[in-house]
Protein backbone atom coordinates (compact mmCIF):
# COMPACT_ATOMS: atom_id res chain seq x y z
CA UNK A 1 0.00 0.00 0.00
CA UNK A 2 1.40 3.30 -1.33
CA UNK A 3 0.72 6.79 0.45
CA UNK A 4 0.29 9.97 -1.61
CA UNK A 5 0.47 13.02 0.07
CA UNK A 6 -1.93 16.00 -1.32
CA UNK A 7 -0.53 19.30 -0.74
CA UNK A 8 -3.14 21.25 -3.00
CA UNK A 9 -6.02 20.11 -4.54
CA UNK A 10 -5.64 17.45 -7.07
CA UNK A 11 -8.64 16.63 -9.67
CA UNK A 12 -10.37 13.81 -8.99
CA UNK A 13 -9.78 12.42 -12.64
CA UNK A 14 -6.35 12.05 -11.56
CA UNK A 15 -6.49 10.74 -8.11
CA UNK A 16 -9.11 8.38 -9.78
CA UNK A 17 -6.02 6.66 -11.48
CA UNK A 18 -4.79 5.60 -8.13
CA UNK A 19 -6.30 2.19 -6.87
CA UNK A 20 -7.78 1.87 -3.61
CA UNK A 21 -6.68 -1.32 -3.14
CA UNK A 22 -3.07 -0.30 -3.75
CA UNK A 23 -3.03 3.35 -2.85
CA UNK A 24 -3.98 5.65 0.24
CA UNK A 25 -4.17 9.04 -0.74
CA UNK A 26 -4.74 11.89 2.18
CA UNK A 27 -3.90 16.07 2.44
CA UNK A 28 -2.05 14.71 5.55
CA UNK A 29 0.67 11.66 6.09
CA UNK A 30 3.73 11.79 8.03
CA UNK A 31 5.33 9.15 6.17
CA UNK A 32 4.29 9.51 2.72
CA UNK A 33 6.03 7.72 -0.60
CA UNK A 34 4.46 10.28 -3.36
CA UNK A 35 3.86 13.79 -3.45
CA UNK A 36 1.18 15.22 -5.85
CA UNK A 37 0.88 19.33 -5.82
CA UNK A 38 0.02 22.37 -7.98
CA UNK A 39 1.50 25.70 -6.63
CA UNK A 40 2.68 24.75 -3.07
CA UNK A 41 6.10 25.93 -2.32
CA UNK A 42 8.09 22.85 -1.01
CA UNK A 43 11.40 24.50 -0.79
CA UNK A 44 11.28 24.84 2.98
CA UNK A 45 9.18 21.69 3.30
CA UNK A 46 10.75 18.86 5.19
CA UNK A 47 11.42 16.18 3.28
CA UNK A 48 10.84 12.33 4.34
CA UNK A 49 12.92 9.75 4.29
CA UNK A 50 10.09 7.73 2.88
CA UNK A 51 9.65 10.39 0.14
CA UNK A 52 10.34 8.06 -3.45
CA UNK A 53 8.89 10.39 -5.92
CA UNK A 54 6.74 13.75 -6.34
CA UNK A 55 4.28 15.11 -9.30
CA UNK A 56 3.78 18.04 -10.38
CA UNK A 57 0.13 18.45 -11.70
CA UNK A 58 1.26 21.32 -13.92
CA UNK A 59 4.30 22.13 -16.32
CA UNK A 60 6.64 24.42 -14.36
CA UNK A 61 8.42 23.32 -11.18
CA UNK A 62 10.23 26.47 -9.65
CA UNK A 63 8.17 25.76 -6.85
CA UNK A 64 9.97 22.38 -5.77
CA UNK A 65 13.53 22.41 -4.94
CA UNK A 66 15.10 20.04 -7.54
CA UNK A 67 18.76 19.76 -6.63
CA UNK A 68 17.40 18.73 -2.94
CA UNK A 69 15.08 15.92 -3.96
CA UNK A 70 18.04 15.06 -6.61
CA UNK A 71 20.60 14.43 -4.17
CA UNK A 72 17.84 12.49 -2.33
CA UNK A 73 17.10 9.86 -5.29
CA UNK A 74 13.88 11.41 -5.70
CA UNK A 75 12.31 11.86 -9.39
CA UNK A 76 9.98 15.05 -10.06
CA UNK A 77 7.67 14.35 -12.56
CA UNK A 78 5.10 17.56 -14.34
CA UNK A 79 2.63 17.39 -16.79
CA UNK A 80 4.45 19.19 -20.20
CA UNK A 81 1.52 20.08 -22.51
CA UNK A 82 -1.24 19.33 -20.50
CA UNK A 83 -2.26 22.40 -20.55
CA UNK A 84 -1.14 23.75 -23.74
CA UNK A 85 -4.35 23.91 -25.12
CA UNK A 86 -5.89 26.12 -22.41
CA UNK A 87 -3.19 28.26 -22.56
CA UNK A 88 -3.03 28.35 -26.14
CA UNK A 89 -6.21 29.37 -26.19
CA UNK A 90 -5.94 32.70 -23.34
CA UNK A 91 -2.93 33.71 -25.64
CA UNK A 92 -4.61 33.97 -28.64
CA UNK A 93 -7.78 35.37 -26.95
CA UNK A 94 -5.90 38.28 -25.08
CA UNK A 95 -3.83 38.50 -28.55
CA UNK A 96 -7.34 39.72 -30.18
CA UNK A 97 -8.84 41.35 -27.46
CA UNK A 98 -5.45 43.92 -26.82
CA UNK A 99 -5.32 44.16 -31.02
CA UNK A 100 -9.13 45.58 -30.79
CA UNK A 101 -8.74 47.20 -27.24
CA UNK A 102 -11.67 44.95 -26.19
CA UNK A 103 -10.63 45.28 -22.31
CA UNK A 104 -10.51 49.39 -22.36
CA UNK A 105 -13.49 49.28 -24.02
CA UNK A 106 -15.67 47.01 -22.30
CA UNK A 107 -14.55 49.14 -19.05
CA UNK A 108 -15.57 52.27 -21.20
CA UNK A 109 -18.81 51.10 -22.24
CA UNK A 110 -19.73 50.17 -18.32
CA UNK A 111 -18.97 53.35 -17.47
CA UNK A 112 -21.56 55.16 -19.49
CA UNK A 113 -24.52 57.13 -17.86
CA UNK A 114 -27.74 58.51 -18.70
CA UNK A 115 -30.54 57.18 -20.45
CA UNK A 116 -29.98 57.49 -23.93
CA UNK A 117 -26.27 56.52 -24.23
CA UNK A 118 -26.05 56.43 -27.96
CA UNK A 119 -24.61 59.67 -28.64
CA UNK A 120 -21.56 58.98 -26.26
CA UNK A 121 -20.41 55.45 -27.89
CA UNK A 122 -20.86 57.20 -31.26
CA UNK A 123 -18.06 59.70 -29.78
CA UNK A 124 -16.50 57.63 -27.77
CA UNK A 125 -15.57 54.52 -29.71
CA UNK A 126 -12.79 56.49 -32.05
CA UNK A 127 -9.98 56.08 -28.95
CA UNK A 128 -10.58 52.38 -29.12
CA UNK A 129 -9.46 51.62 -32.92
CA UNK A 130 -7.66 48.86 -33.08
CA UNK A 131 -5.66 46.57 -35.99
CA UNK A 132 -6.32 43.20 -37.49
CA UNK A 133 -4.21 40.34 -37.06
CA UNK A 134 -4.14 38.87 -40.23
CA UNK A 135 -1.93 42.03 -41.44
CA UNK A 136 0.65 41.27 -38.67
CA UNK A 137 3.48 39.03 -37.66
CA UNK A 138 4.02 37.25 -34.45
CA UNK A 139 7.04 36.40 -32.97
CA UNK A 140 7.25 32.88 -30.34
CA UNK A 141 10.09 32.95 -28.03
CA UNK A 142 9.99 28.99 -27.02
CA UNK A 143 8.90 26.31 -29.19
CA UNK A 144 7.47 23.53 -26.50
CA UNK A 145 4.30 22.17 -26.64
CA UNK A 146 2.64 25.37 -25.42
CA UNK A 147 4.65 27.57 -27.97
CA UNK A 148 3.84 25.30 -30.76
CA UNK A 149 0.37 25.46 -30.20
CA UNK A 150 0.08 28.95 -30.20
CA UNK A 151 2.57 29.27 -33.40
CA UNK A 152 0.08 27.11 -35.54
CA UNK A 153 -2.88 28.63 -33.59
CA UNK A 154 -1.42 32.24 -35.26
CA UNK A 155 -0.97 31.25 -38.51
CA UNK A 156 -4.02 30.04 -38.70
CA UNK A 157 -5.31 33.33 -37.98
CA UNK A 158 -3.44 34.81 -40.53
CA UNK A 159 -0.62 35.85 -39.22
CA UNK A 160 2.95 35.51 -40.16
CA UNK A 161 4.90 33.89 -37.24
CA UNK A 162 8.11 33.91 -36.67
CA UNK A 163 9.72 30.92 -33.71
CA UNK A 164 12.67 31.15 -31.92
CA UNK A 165 13.83 27.78 -30.10
CA UNK A 166 17.55 27.20 -30.21
CA UNK A 167 16.97 23.55 -28.20
CA UNK A 168 13.56 22.14 -29.62
CA UNK A 169 12.76 18.99 -30.15
CA UNK A 170 12.56 16.37 -32.99
CA UNK A 171 8.76 15.95 -32.05
CA UNK A 172 7.99 19.41 -31.40
CA UNK A 173 9.40 20.36 -34.70
CA UNK A 174 7.36 17.44 -36.30
CA UNK A 175 4.29 19.43 -34.87
CA UNK A 176 5.14 22.70 -35.86
CA UNK A 177 3.61 24.76 -39.18
CA UNK A 178 6.47 24.33 -42.40
CA UNK A 179 5.14 28.29 -42.66
CA UNK A 180 6.75 29.42 -39.49
CA UNK A 181 10.10 31.11 -39.69
CA UNK A 182 13.26 30.73 -38.03
CA UNK A 183 15.09 33.84 -35.73
CA UNK A 184 18.68 33.60 -35.41
CA UNK A 185 18.47 35.27 -32.13
CA UNK A 186 15.69 37.06 -30.13
CA UNK A 187 17.36 40.38 -30.76
CA UNK A 188 16.66 39.29 -34.25
CA UNK A 189 12.87 38.42 -33.40
CA UNK A 190 12.05 41.55 -32.05
CA UNK A 191 13.29 43.38 -34.66
CA UNK A 192 10.66 41.42 -37.02
CA UNK A 193 7.55 41.56 -35.37
CA UNK A 194 4.69 43.40 -34.21
CA UNK A 195 3.67 40.83 -31.50
CA UNK A 196 5.82 38.68 -29.34
CA UNK A 197 4.69 35.75 -26.79
CA UNK A 198 7.16 33.94 -24.64
CA UNK A 199 6.47 30.26 -23.74
CA UNK A 200 10.04 29.22 -22.07
CA UNK A 201 10.69 28.24 -18.08
CA UNK A 202 12.21 30.23 -15.97
CA UNK A 203 15.74 29.60 -15.73
CA UNK A 204 18.70 31.89 -15.08
CA UNK A 205 19.48 31.59 -18.85
CA UNK A 206 15.50 33.10 -19.79
CA UNK A 207 15.34 35.40 -16.78
CA UNK A 208 14.51 39.07 -18.45
CA UNK A 209 14.44 37.25 -21.76
CA UNK A 210 12.36 40.62 -22.49
CA UNK A 211 14.87 43.31 -21.16
CA UNK A 212 15.81 47.06 -21.81
CA UNK A 213 18.72 46.38 -23.70
CA UNK A 214 16.54 44.12 -26.44
CA UNK A 215 13.71 46.26 -26.67
CA UNK A 216 15.61 49.42 -27.44
CA UNK A 217 16.29 46.53 -30.47
CA UNK A 218 12.53 45.99 -31.08
CA UNK A 219 10.33 46.98 -33.82
CA UNK A 220 8.14 50.31 -32.58
CA UNK A 221 4.64 49.72 -31.23
CA UNK A 222 5.58 46.32 -30.37
CA UNK A 223 3.04 44.17 -28.01
CA UNK A 224 3.70 41.94 -25.83
CA UNK A 225 2.51 38.78 -24.24
CA UNK A 226 3.95 36.70 -21.07
CA UNK A 227 1.88 33.51 -19.89
CA UNK A 228 5.00 31.77 -19.38
CA UNK A 229 6.29 32.78 -15.71
CA UNK A 230 6.54 36.07 -14.07
CA UNK A 231 10.20 37.24 -14.12
CA UNK A 232 10.47 36.13 -17.80
CA UNK A 233 9.80 39.64 -18.87
CA UNK A 234 11.68 42.87 -17.12
CA UNK A 235 8.08 44.41 -16.21
CA UNK A 236 10.32 47.62 -15.30
CA UNK A 237 11.90 48.01 -18.68
CA UNK A 238 8.78 47.34 -20.68
CA UNK A 239 7.04 49.84 -18.31
CA UNK A 240 9.75 52.18 -19.66
CA UNK A 241 9.80 51.38 -23.05
CA UNK A 242 5.36 51.92 -23.22
CA UNK A 243 6.12 55.72 -21.46
CA UNK A 244 9.20 56.14 -24.04
CA UNK A 245 6.25 55.16 -27.19
CA UNK A 246 8.50 51.74 -27.96
CA UNK A 247 6.14 49.65 -26.52
CA UNK A 248 2.80 50.02 -27.37
CA UNK A 249 1.07 47.32 -24.92
CA UNK A 250 1.97 44.76 -22.40
CA UNK A 251 -0.82 41.33 -21.83
CA UNK A 252 0.21 39.25 -18.54
CA UNK A 253 -0.79 36.35 -16.12
CA UNK A 254 0.99 37.97 -13.26
CA UNK A 255 -0.10 41.04 -11.90
CA UNK A 256 1.84 43.53 -9.63
CA UNK A 257 1.91 46.97 -7.64
CA UNK A 258 3.67 48.19 -11.08
CA UNK A 259 1.21 46.70 -13.20
CA UNK A 260 -2.04 46.70 -12.37
CA UNK A 261 -2.97 50.11 -12.71
CA UNK A 262 -0.98 50.59 -16.13
CA UNK A 263 -2.85 52.04 -18.90
CA UNK A 264 -1.39 50.09 -21.37
CA UNK A 265 -1.27 47.00 -19.37
CA UNK A 266 -3.58 44.07 -19.01
CA UNK A 267 -2.78 41.88 -15.84
CA UNK A 268 -4.81 38.21 -15.34
CA UNK A 269 -4.76 36.73 -11.98
CA UNK A 270 -2.65 33.91 -13.66
CA UNK A 271 -5.60 32.15 -15.44
CA UNK A 272 -3.39 30.22 -18.20
CA UNK A 273 -4.08 26.51 -17.25
CA UNK A 274 -7.30 27.44 -15.51
CA UNK A 275 -9.48 25.37 -17.31
CA UNK A 276 -11.38 22.35 -16.32
CA UNK A 277 -9.76 20.00 -18.98
CA UNK A 278 -6.47 21.73 -18.44
CA UNK A 279 -6.67 20.47 -14.45
CA UNK A 280 -8.14 17.15 -14.90
CA UNK A 281 -5.15 16.43 -17.71
CA UNK A 282 -2.69 17.24 -15.88
CA UNK A 283 -3.76 15.70 -12.42
CA UNK A 284 -4.09 12.26 -14.82
CA UNK A 285 -0.50 12.58 -16.56
CA UNK A 286 1.40 13.07 -13.29
CA UNK A 287 -0.61 10.42 -11.22
CA UNK A 288 0.02 8.02 -14.38
CA UNK A 289 3.90 8.82 -13.91
CA UNK A 290 3.66 8.82 -10.45
CA UNK A 291 2.24 5.49 -9.83
CA UNK A 292 3.80 3.83 -13.18
CA UNK A 293 6.97 4.60 -11.52
CA UNK A 294 6.49 3.44 -7.74
CA UNK A 295 5.02 0.25 -9.03
CA UNK A 296 7.63 -0.22 -12.09
CA UNK A 297 10.07 1.95 -11.84
CA UNK A 298 9.36 3.47 -15.35
CA UNK A 299 9.96 7.25 -15.50
CA UNK A 300 8.82 9.80 -18.02
CA UNK A 301 8.63 12.94 -17.92
CA UNK A 302 10.76 13.93 -14.92
CA UNK A 303 12.44 17.02 -14.69
CA UNK A 304 15.74 15.84 -13.08
CA UNK A 305 16.14 11.63 -14.11
CA UNK A 306 16.65 10.51 -17.21
CA UNK A 307 13.16 8.89 -19.70
CA UNK A 308 13.81 5.05 -18.48
CA UNK A 309 11.51 2.00 -19.37
CA UNK A 310 11.68 -1.86 -19.86
CA UNK A 311 8.93 -4.07 -19.67
CA UNK A 312 8.16 -6.26 -16.67
CA UNK A 313 9.54 -10.12 -16.84
CA UNK A 314 7.34 -11.15 -14.28
CA UNK A 315 9.62 -11.83 -11.31
CA UNK A 316 11.53 -9.30 -8.88
CA UNK A 317 12.86 -5.78 -10.05
CA UNK A 318 15.29 -3.74 -8.56
CA UNK A 319 15.81 -0.36 -9.20
CA UNK A 320 18.90 2.00 -8.54
CA UNK A 321 19.18 5.39 -8.20
CA UNK A 322 22.87 6.69 -8.40
CA UNK A 323 25.15 9.84 -9.11
CA UNK A 324 26.24 9.18 -12.57
CA UNK A 325 29.64 7.87 -11.42
CA UNK A 326 31.75 4.76 -12.92
CA UNK A 327 31.06 1.03 -11.79
CA UNK A 328 27.90 1.39 -10.10
CA UNK A 329 26.83 -1.69 -12.67
CA UNK A 330 29.54 -3.81 -11.58
CA UNK A 331 28.72 -2.97 -7.98
CA UNK A 332 24.94 -3.89 -8.67
CA UNK A 333 25.87 -6.93 -10.97
CA UNK A 334 28.83 -8.12 -8.52
CA UNK A 335 25.77 -8.22 -5.36
CA UNK A 336 23.53 -10.00 -7.09
CA UNK A 337 26.02 -12.79 -8.22
CA UNK A 338 26.81 -12.96 -4.68
CA UNK A 339 23.37 -13.42 -3.90
CA UNK A 340 22.87 -16.34 -6.76
CA UNK A 341 20.64 -14.11 -8.25
CA UNK A 342 20.03 -14.44 -12.31
CA UNK A 343 20.09 -11.01 -14.14
CA UNK A 344 17.10 -11.68 -16.51
CA UNK A 345 17.24 -8.21 -17.99
CA UNK A 346 18.93 -4.74 -17.17
CA UNK A 347 18.66 -1.80 -18.45
CA UNK A 348 20.70 1.53 -17.43
CA UNK A 349 19.95 5.15 -18.37
CA UNK A 350 21.64 8.62 -17.20
CA UNK A 351 21.00 12.39 -17.70
CA UNK A 352 23.82 14.75 -16.38
CA UNK A 353 24.84 13.77 -13.04
CA UNK A 354 21.77 11.36 -12.51
CA UNK A 355 21.52 7.64 -13.50
CA UNK A 356 19.10 4.89 -13.22
CA UNK A 357 19.18 0.55 -13.38
CA UNK A 358 16.81 -1.14 -13.51
CA UNK A 359 17.17 -5.05 -13.31
CA UNK A 360 14.93 -7.80 -13.51
CA UNK A 361 15.95 -10.66 -11.66
CA UNK A 362 14.75 -14.55 -11.11
CA UNK A 363 14.03 -15.10 -7.37
CA UNK A 364 13.20 -12.47 -4.59
CA UNK A 365 15.71 -9.78 -3.41
CA UNK A 366 17.03 -10.26 -0.11
CA UNK A 367 17.08 -7.04 2.32
CA UNK A 368 21.14 -8.03 2.87
CA UNK A 369 21.39 -7.10 -0.81
CA UNK A 370 19.80 -3.79 -0.67
CA UNK A 371 21.60 -2.96 2.19
CA UNK A 372 24.85 -3.81 0.38
CA UNK A 373 23.82 -1.80 -2.70
CA UNK A 374 23.08 1.25 -0.26
CA UNK A 375 26.29 1.25 1.22
CA UNK A 376 28.00 1.32 -2.19
CA UNK A 377 29.83 5.09 -3.16
CA UNK A 378 26.98 7.27 -4.95
CA UNK A 379 23.77 5.17 -4.54
CA UNK A 380 21.45 7.39 -3.48
CA UNK A 381 18.50 5.10 -3.57
CA UNK A 382 17.68 1.52 -3.55
CA UNK A 383 13.97 -0.36 -4.18
CA UNK A 384 12.83 -3.69 -4.81
CA UNK A 385 9.79 -3.94 -7.15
Amino acid sequence: MYKVLTLNNISVKGLERLPRSHYEVASEFQQPDAVLLRSFKMHDWEIPDTLKAVGRAGAGVNNIPIDKMSARGIPVFNAPGANANAVKELVLGCMLSAARNLFPAWEYARNLQGTDISKQVEAGKKQFVGFELSKHTLGVIGLGAIGVKVANGAQALGMQVIGYDPHITVKNAWQLSSHVKQALSVEDMLSQVDLVTVHVPLQEATRHIINGERLQEARQGLMIFNFSRDGIVDDVAVCEAIKAGRVNGYVCDFPSNLLKNHERVITLPHLGASTKEAEENCAIMVADQVRDYLENGTVHNSVNFPEIEMPRNGGPRLLVVNSNVPHVIERISSALANANLNIMDMLNRSRGDMACTLVDVNNPIPQSVVDEICAKDGVLKVRTL
